[in-house]
């Protein structure tokens, strides 16, 4: 803090000039600073007021920019890829179960949950089923900052026993109901029907700020294609009145305290995308043009004479035609050609291309990348750094996609799965004792867990070493690891590998465990062990450059 001595009366009076920040970050003098006065106000204005058109230029990003498109597609591949699997976990000690007794009942569920969910009955348009679902409804809260689905009911078919039926709705589908009759405060919010209530965005909340309702639109308002009509609205309640399950569902996540409706994705980084695409694509038309061989024939003026005269034998040119004929000259080799006197040819100069275009372009993309969770190399596909750098790039960006996956799982998978159970138990297909009389009850019975696509692993031979030593050391089990490394069931792993076992005795072949152990197994995993940091990753010349796809635990829905 610095002060400054004043006299007054007599007497000298310290005056403060600058405290904590004032001559920092918050300073109205310095000359850098002076000029830039944003201004932070509620959700409602720096969300809501400008979604419309944050939603318009992250779908164009998204659809019509390479990075935009890679950014998202990336995102979902990692995050989602073919659809998050569900694991059901019961608290079988809390419900009085046998650790066999839940594992039969747990292989019930799933059985029971895939004939419901690999059917695209559960689809109410019948297009997807249940895990492409998750990739629209991925994409469309990536773009659009959040997706909805409806809970739908229709007749069981042959192959589908169960009535519930997902609908995905357009982020845009809910919106405020404009010419409705409702009196509008402004763009953002207006009052609902029922006395105390609010409609922000399309969501009603009570006078405590809960959400009670959505206003769902019969079609995407402003569409001028779909002739079903006027747009109509239609409230729908957030949850069951006597069953206090929910009806719709919004995929998104908060970031302010009163927030109701989500920012795209892209929202941070729409300007340096759109500038960055700008970049590429004049550099991309200059490069074209660069790319022709052209030549001007100019006039270089006429050194006997009017060229004008010469040129036409004395007869009056038209000023603006062109000096020469091209038709009458040609490129190729040996070729000679006489031009006019006071004629000069000139070739293009291709030589100015933008040596830093790349430098330049991958700086931007960095910036981009850390903004959004996903480092250069994973989002750009770009391994060309040492192994250890490109397994750091990895481990940051699955960070980002754990995270968005946890998310994706509690608003979208869960909940889904929660309703179908209930209706599983109602319709007597599964046993759930004291399902619908305790609320703790019936949360034993549905907790699960949901597994999906892991990080590309540059190794391995490490990476399934690293599993048996949790699974020894007590860290894990053998059927968190099968289910984290292939998607698959340890159980049903365990008895396909004892027929395997079987059948390769009876032909006098080693079973599966000494083929491994004596056919190079240590080797391989000695080699892992010998990696050099300084390495460079070069496709598939080198072993650790190859990368493998598998499925990691994702979300736990534990109380």
């Amino acid at each position: 803090m610095s002060r400054k001595k004043k006299k007054t009366a007599g007497k000298e009076k310290l005056d403060i000039k600058n405290t904590g920040y004032s001559e920092g970050g918050a300073s109205h003098q310095s000359n850098i600073l002076k000029g830039w006065n944003p201004v932070k106000s509620s959700s409602k204005s720096d969300i809501d007021l400008n979604l419309n058109t944050l939603r318009n230029r992250a779908a164009d990003e998204a659809i019509n920019t390479p990075v935009g498109a890679a950014a998202l597609n990336t995102s979902a591949t990692h995050a989602i890829g073919t659809g998050l699997t569900l694991f059901p976990r019961p608290r079988f000690s809390e419900l009085g179960l046998t650790v066999k007794e839940s594992r039969e009942w747990i292989k019930k569920a799933r059985s029971e949950f895939e004939l419901w969910a690999e059917s695209k009955e559960c689809d109410l348009y019948r297009r997807n089923n249940f895990y492409d679902l998750q990739d629209i409804a991925y994409l469309s809260y990536m773009t659009d900052g959040d997706a909805f689905a409806l809970f739908r009911r229709k007749l069981p078919t042959s192959g589908n026993p169960y009535t519930l039926r997902i609908q995905l709705l357009e982020a845009t589908r809910v919106s405020n109901p404009i010419n409705s009759g409702f009196t509008t405060v402004n763009n953002v919010e207006m009052f609902a029907p029922i006395k105390g209530h609010r409609i922000i965005s399309g969501v009603e909340v009570d006078k405590d700020g809960a959400v009670t309702a959505y206003w769902v639109s019969n079609k995407v308002p402003y569409d001028h294609i779909d002739l079903s009509g006027v747009v109509e609205w239609q409230r729908v309640e957030a949850y069951g009145k006597r069953t206090g399950t929910p009806n719709i569902l919004q995929i998104c996540h908060d970031v302010r305290a009163d927030q109701y409706r989500g920012v795209p994705y892209l929202a941070p980084v729409l300007e340096t995308l759109k500038q960055t695409s700008r970049y590429t694509t004049a550099e991309l038309a200059s490069a074209i043009v660069k790319s022709f061989f052209s030549l001007f024939f100019t006039s270089s003026g006429a050194s006997g004479g009017d060229l004008n005269t010469i040129l036409g034998q004395g007869i009056e040119m038209d000023p603006n035609a062109p000096v020469v004929d091209v038709g009458e000259y040609a490129l190729g080799p040996g070729t000679l050609n006489a031009l006019p006197m006071g004629v000069d040819v000139k070739a293009m100069d291709a030589s100015n291309a933008q040596s830093t275009f790349g430098i330049f372009i991958q700086e931007l993309i960095k910036q981009i990348g850390a903004a959004l969770g996903q480092p250069y190399e994973v989002l750009m596909k770009n391994f060309t750094s040492s192994y250890s750098a490109s397994r750091a790039a990895l481990l940051q960006a699955w960070d980002e996609y754990k995270q968005r996956r946890v998310w994706f799982a509690r608003d979208f998978c869960q909940p889904v799965y929660e309703i179908w159970l209930a209706e599983a138990v109602a319709n007597g297909r599964i046993d759930c004792p004291g399902f619908f009389d305790d609320p703790r009850i019936r949360k034993a019975w549905s907790c699960a867990e949901w597994y999906g696509p892991t990080m590309s692993i540059l190794d391995p031979v490490k990476d399934m070493k690293g599993s048996m030593l949790r699974v020894q050391s007590g860290l894990s089990t053998g059927e968190r690891e099968a289910a984290e490394m292939t998607g698959s069931d340890y159980e049903d792993n365990l008895h396909q590998l004892a027929y395997e076992n079987e059948l390769r005795e009876s032909l006098g072949l080693p079973t599966s465990n000494t083929a491994f152990a004596t056919e190079g197994g240590e080797e391989n995993g000695k080699d892992s062990d010998n990696d050099d940091n300084s390495e460079v990753l070069e496709g598939d010349e080198q072993g650790r450059g190859e990368r493998t796809r598998r499925n990691v635990p994702i979300w736990r829905n534990h109380s």
